[in-house]
């Protein structure tokens, strides 16, 4: 069977395609940017990977979110369900964790299938 990589660095590549399943890279938002910020430019270039992949958020399989700081979870949420709303809703993990660098504050990580 065939991987496929997309956008590869010498240290990852920004999403990696096996069969019919995609896996992307943690994806961030702009350093420094308020929650409800970084949590829209963070779903903004998982769409666009998304797509670039030949997938969409109808295909998302498993959603893993890391917060800087657990007490952003209600301020994340609001913006990821205004965003999954109308979808189906993958199966989806939240936890803290101490994240790249100190203006992250929002990292997430999705699996998806092929449309």
């Amino acid at each position: 069977m065939t991987i496929t990589r997309i956008d590869q660095g010498a240290r990852m590549s920004e999403a990696v395609i096996h069969g019919d399943t995609i896996y992307l890279a943690g994806q961030v938002g702009e350093e420094g940017a308020s929650v409800t910020e970084q949590t829209k430019t963070t779903l903004a270039e998982i769409e666009a990977l998304l797509e670039k992949t030949g997938s969409s958020k109808d295909h998302l399989l498993m959603a893993t979110i890391w917060l800087a700081d657990i007490a952003d979870f209600e301020e994340m949420n609001a913006v990821w369900d205004a965003w999954i709303a109308g979808h189906p809703a993958p199966a989806r993990a939240t936890s803290e964790g101490r994240l790249a660098a100190p203006g992250y504050k929002v990292e997430i990580i999705v699996t998806a299938a092929r449309a």
